[in-house]
């Protein structure tokens, strides 16, 4: 039978404070994503990652405060660890491919468009593997259109992140991306929820009701942890608000080859009193068998 479904059980309490989760990793990661393509080669992959982390962990963090609203009368739900947990998985690692392409690659061109095509399919497999995580006396349709609308917005959502993570420097237009950024990845999330359809096996009994926070917020502690940690890095990091690349000396930035760097001061010729410079005698190794 048809199952009553509410999204809305706290009111507008978990829907805000989604859209909050979801603003803060898309903050965290678009100012990660600016820092790397400010410094050296060596050094870009740990910024990458951790923007990729932090996006992963905000999206996934948004569908489970915002599913503690979510109800069902007459039957109580149950979440299935492994599989929700390895919806965040995917989430971070879909995410990482995509920002490390257009790390690498440059936010422009196919580059983009691939990086924000993987990065938007990452979230919305991350939404509908957390859904499948959900256990209860019976099982969810969805309707094809609708969820295909929401994959679209989570591509868009994504591309557009990416393209400012490439293009934005101040750290005010990266405030306002956020923004714009966690209300499409909320806007993807209810979309998919409003594909849902619930069927019941048998009559329902009682009030039902959603797992409650004493079973979601164990699952929340230590991605929220993380997006604290990675909000201590950034703030402590004076380029993320300056948005200047760092100095870094001449023969340690990358593509300056070792020739073209003075490093030593015994290549300036030696001047001998009174005349002009001495020309050193260029030493040629001796051409015995042994050395040959």
């Amino acid at each position: 039978m048809q199952g009553t479904v509410d999204g809305f059980s706290y009111g507008a309490v978990t829907p805000v404070a989604a859209y909050l989760m979801a603003c803060l990793g898309g903050a965290l990661g678009l100012r990660c994503t600016t820092r790397s393509l400010l410094v050296t080669h060596a050094r870009r992959p740990a910024w990458l990652a951790l923007g990729a982390a932090a996006i992963g962990s905000g999206i996934w963090t948004m569908h489970f405060v915002a599913m503690m609203g979510f109800t069902i009368q007459g039957t109580p739900l149950h979440y299935d660890a492994p599989m929700t947990y390895a919806s965040l998985a995917l989430a971070i690692v879909m995410v990482g491919i995509g920002i490390f392409i257009v790390g690498y690659r440059g936010a422009t061109g196919a580059a983009l468009f691939t990086g924000g095509t993987i990065t938007g399919l990452g979230v919305a497999s991350m939404h509908y593997l957390g859904m499948a995580g959900v256990h209860f006396q019976g099982g969810f349709t969805y309707n094809t259109f609708t969820v295909a609308a929401s994959v679209v917005i989570a591509v868009v959502a994504a591309t557009a992140a990416l393209w400012a993570a490439g293009r934005v420097r101040g750290f005010l237009w990266s405030v306002g991306a956020s923004l714009v950024m966690g209300l499409a990845v909320s806007g993807m999330h209810y979309t998919g929820m409003a594909a849902l359809r619930v069927h019941l096996d048998g009559v329902p009994h009682g009030a039902g009701g959603g797992p409650g926070a004493s079973v979601l917020v164990p699952m929340l502690i230590g991605p929220l942890a993380f997006l604290l940690i990675a909000g201590v890095v950034v703030v402590l990091d004076p380029l993320m608000v300056t948005g200047r690349p760092a100095r870094t000396p001449v023969e340690h930035r990358a593509g300056v080859p070792a020739a073209d760097v003075p490093s030593h001061p015994e290549r300036r010729p030696a001047l001998r009193h009174g005349r002009g410079p001495v020309r050193r005698l260029e030493h040629h190794p001796s051409r015995t068998p042994q050395n040959r």
